[in-house]
């Protein structure tokens, strides 16, 4: 799973972040390479999820640098990140409960339709032609995370573990350069984190890279080419899963804030 060979796809620096008197980030920085699986790792509190809502535009930092495929983008909003080329999920997962699932992805295909306001109120025929392909394309897109039967079901009437797929299905409908996931395996019982790994394999397998945010370290040690680990809002080390497992400070790290058996599966060789 070597990274060597791909060139930069995500790069940031010197981001900082604060919240009143807490400084939730201080310098962190961050190189992901193209066509990797890259996790982002730490204790509760280390600031990791912070990180992550800076990365994709729901926080904006006090400070940093931000380059996606060499080209500069601002944090600034979401969706104005998702037009950039990074998509998202998040920990709670939010589906458009009472829409389908395939709704549920033409909503997230919509960022790059063409047609606009006036021919979606006008009901052009460039409107329907291509209000056509988004639905192909939506229901290709959950036939690939394993849940095209369930196109018509309201998102609200699927499974925890389907719902999660659904998610995804979403954000690899805009198409991204980068898909990050915000504790995908959260809720998943052993067989449905099997089934989720295959997913992100396949996803790496198809030449998206992905960011992957994670309690489950061994999920994270197991699927990843690279790690970064956080701790008070600092970036303690980065590397394969290999060299963080064996580095001094991530075992502290985890020993120090009570989290013993997750320390004793990252360090486990």
């Amino acid at each position: 799973m070597s990274a060597q060979g791909h060139d930069t796809l995500l790069h940031v620096s010197g981001v900082s972040k604060r919240f009143g008197g807490l400084q939730a980030l201080n310098d962190v920085h961050l190189r992901i390479q193209r066509g990797t699986v890259y996790g982002l790792i730490g204790p509760n509190g280390a600031g990791k999820t912070t990180f992550f809502n800076v990365i994709t535009g729901l926080y904006n930092p006090d400070s940093g640098k931000f380059e996606l495929a060499g080209r500069p983008y601002r944090p600034t909003a979401v969706h104005e990140v998702a037009r950039t080329g990074i998509a998202r999920t998040f920990q709670n997962i939010r589906l458009f409960a009472e829409m389908t699932a395939l709704e549920n992805v033409m909503v997230g295909r919509h960022i790059r339709s063409q047609s606009g306001l006036l021919g979606a109120i006008f009901r052009t025929r460039g409107f329907g032609v291509e209000e056509a392909a988004i639905a192909r394309r939506a229901q290709e897109l959950l036939d690939y995370v394993g849940i095209g039967p369930l196109a018509d079901y309201k998102a609200r009437t699927l499974s925890y573990g389907d719902q999660r797929r659904l998610e995804i299905a979403r954000a690899l409908a805009t198409e991204p350069l980068l898909l990050a996931l915000d504790e995908p395996a959260a809720g998943m019982n052993a067989t449905e984190k099997v089934e989720l790994r295959a997913l992100i394999e396949r996803i790496r397998a198809d030449g998206i890279t992905v960011l992957l945010i994670e309690h489950d370290v061994k999920l994270v040690m197991g699927l990843c080419d690279r790690v970064t680990v956080l701790d008070y809002g600092r970036r303690i080390a980065e590397g394969t899963p290999a060299e963080v497992q064996k580095n001094p400070q991530v075992i502290e790290a985890y020993l120090g804030h009570g989290g013993a058996k997750t320390a004793a599966e990252a360090t486990a060789s």
